[in-house]
């Protein structure tokens, strides 16, 4: 049974989270469906914890920065990226600074997550993979060895789950690149080859999966209540570690001191 320290702690952070607003800051894409899948995160994460503001660091806005000028409640940023490399380290910090706004928490990134890995096997399963199957997890590249070391823990998670080793390839920026990947698989025997698709969304970096040489290529990890739900958490992490929860806020039971 709660104390009543805990439960007057619990109705404060309650009211935080009721009080915080999200922001969601996702990459950018020109892929019209693309923007709508990452819209539909949005809403299905507004219908958890309230409204959820969506923004973009690159292609096309509005940017972080701007979505929080018109924010005057205390805010948590939860940035949707698989991997944290420049986007998340350099460009989400710059766009708050450049917001002015006063009263921000910035959570860590969406992955690598055992949620993630477990919506990834499932995507395959829909695809047709079989255990026994190779599998390449695709993602988009970076420049930045920190998000190619998140990348290679979330190909790890994977391997967990599929029984077998799990190779990396990537769309852009870094290599291997998922055709020669999949290309040195056929060349070592592997008769069946799937495409874990690392990404969120759709756009021009999933639609070049197709043209790998693979025998099936899974969706985008997209809008999945398991996605929704880490969203959920990350945000409700960050408003609980933003609140400050002070003696003068609390009532102690009789007898305690707030020292």
């Amino acid at each position: 049974m709660l104390n009543e320290t805990a439960m007057n702690e619990t109705a404060l952070n309650e009211t935080a989270l009721n009080e915080t607003a999200l922001v969601l800051v996702a990459h950018g894409t020109r892929s019209p469906r693309g923007v709508e899948m990452i819209a539909a995160l949005a809403d299905a994460v507004s219908e958890q914890v309230g409204f959820t503001r969506v923004s973009f660091v690159d292609v096309l806005g509005p940017s972080p920065a701007e979505v929080l000028r018109d924010i005057t409640a205390p805010a948590v940023v939860v940035p949707a990226f698989l991997a944290s490399g420049y986007h998340v380290h350099t460009d989400v910090p710059r766009e708050v600074a450049d917001s002015g706004h006063h009263s921000v928490s910035v959570t860590r990134g969406l992955g690598p997550d055992p949620v993630l890995a477990d919506v990834l096997l499932r995507r395959l399963v829909e695809t047709g993979w079989q255990p026994g199957d190779a599998v390449v997890l695709a993602a988009a590249g970076s420049s930045d060895p920190r998000a190619l070391s998140d990348v290679r823990r979330a190909a790890v998670m994977l391997s967990e789950l599929t029984g077998s080793r799990v190779r990396i390839g990537y769309v852009d920026t870094a290599e291997p690149r998922v055709p020669d990947v999949v290309a040195g698989l056929r060349v070592q025997g592997e008769k069946r080859v799937f495409i874990a698709s690392y990404l969120l969304a759709h756009g021009l970096f999933h639609a070049r999966l197709a043209d790998a040489g693979a025998d099936g290529v899974a969706e985008p990890l997209g809008v999945d209540p398991a996605i929704v739900g880490l969203m959920t958490d990350r945000y409700r992490t960050g408003v609980l570690n933003s609140s400050v929860v002070t003696p003068a806020l609390i009532r102690l039971p009789a007898g305690r001191s707030a020292r």
